[in-house]
């Protein structure tokens, strides 16, 4: 995930700052320089919020997982046929 928002969150900043460089009349090499800029910045940033997005997301499933283990395991041992708590 973090590469995905460091993919397009660099690209974006870099089209921005050049359509704004285009827009104001800047020097080529300035805008280049401020685009290149921008685009190594913003990769930068959008791997960081991609990493943390990840991480919640991760840390959100597991929480789920782990709370519906317990209730499925005595579901199991309650239903006729299924595993009986003596091991047999």
């Amino acid at each position: 995930m973090a590469r995905t928002y460091a993919g397009i969150l660099g690209p974006l900043a870099f089209l921005t700052v050049l359509a704004r460089g285009l827009v104001g009349g800047g020097g080529t090499e300035a805008v280049l320089v401020h685009a290149w800029a921008s685009l190594l910045a913003f990769a930068v940033l959008g791997c960081v919020i991609g990493w943390f997005a990840e991480r919640t997301v991760r840390e959100a499933v597991n929480g789920r997982i782990a709370a519906e283990l317990p209730e499925r395991a005595s579901a199991a041992v309650s239903l006729p046929g299924g595993p009986s708590p003596r091991g047999g």
